[in-house]
């Protein structure tokens, strides 16, 4: 039986849709101003078209971004079309990195979909990847408050440049030893990856609302918890999560031999001595993951990803925030981290 959704949840679900709605009229026509062909790339990334051109109605992301955008610009007073340009940007950025650590990734598919590498070549998705990029910071030197915001942006996407740098070279190192990946640097590598462009949404809003910078950093800092939170919930739904729910099969990170939190946890425990041997293999992954619980490593995800989202929570408190945002963005942490908590 499947469980009710909590009144709070479904009113966050609402949130999304609401400003999935204010934005698309603008996403979509700056994805208009681009290149034909790069622009059917990058409408078949957002999941608007098919191959060629033809309408298409694949499912796109939540809208996560585009909300924390539009909601930042609610928290500081102003009307939420205020942050739309800061939602459009953001969003364009988040596609290109989508469409570059497909390809680094070697990520045959995106959102049961071809992935654009898959679909169009290498090279034409990386030329997407470029032009939306461009685009991004096309959107905000347009936008009021430019300099500030494109200095907010830049910060995000070094972050975020060096979030990416840090997973692959993770996979390059030993489960265990001197050289080993620790759960610390793994958070880091979220925070950047996941949490930069999480903050650097709903600071932009606020700037472009009208917020003072303090406030613009407070959202930042809880968009940053966000994205690690959220990270590490994802970690262990890769793992142990119902595959009708998550879209992936049972242990499925597992197989692939990730370096996820529950993982490097249960790498500290002696419990887990004999978890390196099962790491990466199909046959073992039932084995491995009923290890990775017993020396603690899912227990450890959970409690972290708890931390992560109290401290966001402190934070959206502690703000000088217009209250119905506010109410808003927390909604949007339940939503978004409290899949396994």
């Amino acid at each position: 039986m499947t469980a009710p959704v909590s009144p709070v949840r479904e009113s966050a679900r609402h949130v999304l849709v609401r400003c999935r709605e204010l934005v698309r009229p603008e996403l979509r026509a700056a994805v208009g101003r681009l290149h034909p062909w790069v622009a059917e790339m990058a409408a078949y990334s957002f999941g608007w078209c098919e191959v060629g051109g033809a309408p298409a109605g694949a499912p796109g992301g939540k809208g996560v971004r585009q909300a924390l955008a539009v909601l930042g610009a609610e928290a500081a007073g102003a009307d939420g079309r205020a942050g739309v340009s800061a939602a459009v940007a953001v969003e364009l950025v988040h596609a290109f990195s989508l469409l570059h650590d497909d390809i680094m990734d070697g990520d045959a598919t995106r959102r049961s979909r071809p992935a654009v590498w898959q679909a169009y070549g290498t090279g034409p998705a990386v030329l997407a990847g470029d032009a939306l990029f461009a685009l991004a910071v096309d959107t905000l030197a347009a936008a009021p408050e430019a300099p500030g915001a494109l200095r907010l942006l830049s910060a995000a996407l070094a972050d975020l440049v060096r979030g990416q740098a840090d997973d692959l070279l993770f996979a390059t190192r030993p489960w265990t030893g001197p050289e080993r990946v620790t759960a610390r640097e793994y958070e880091a590598m979220a925070e950047g990856k996941t949490g930069a462009l999480l903050g650097c949404a709903a600071a932009l809003g606020a700037t472009l609302g009208g917020a003072p910078r303090d406030t613009a950093v407070a959202l930042d800092r809880a968009g940053r918890h966000l994205g690690v939170a959220f990270q590490l919930v994802d970690d262990v739904l890769g793992i142990w999560g119902e595959p009708a729910v998550t879209g992936k099969p049972v242990g499925g990170d597992l197989r692939e031999g990730k370096k996820t939190f529950p993982v490097l946890a249960a790498l500290g425990s002696p419990a887990a001595r004999h978890l390196p041997a099962l790491l990466g293999s199909a046959e073992h992954a039932e084995e491995a993951a009923a290890l990775i619980e017993g020396a603690g490593g899912r227990t450890a995800a959970l409690a972290e990803a708890r931390a992560h989202t109290a401290a966001a929570r402190e934070l959206l408190a502690a703000a000088p925030l217009a209250a119905g945002a506010a109410e808003e963005l927390t909604g949007l942490l339940d939503l978004l981290v409290g899949r396994a908590l």
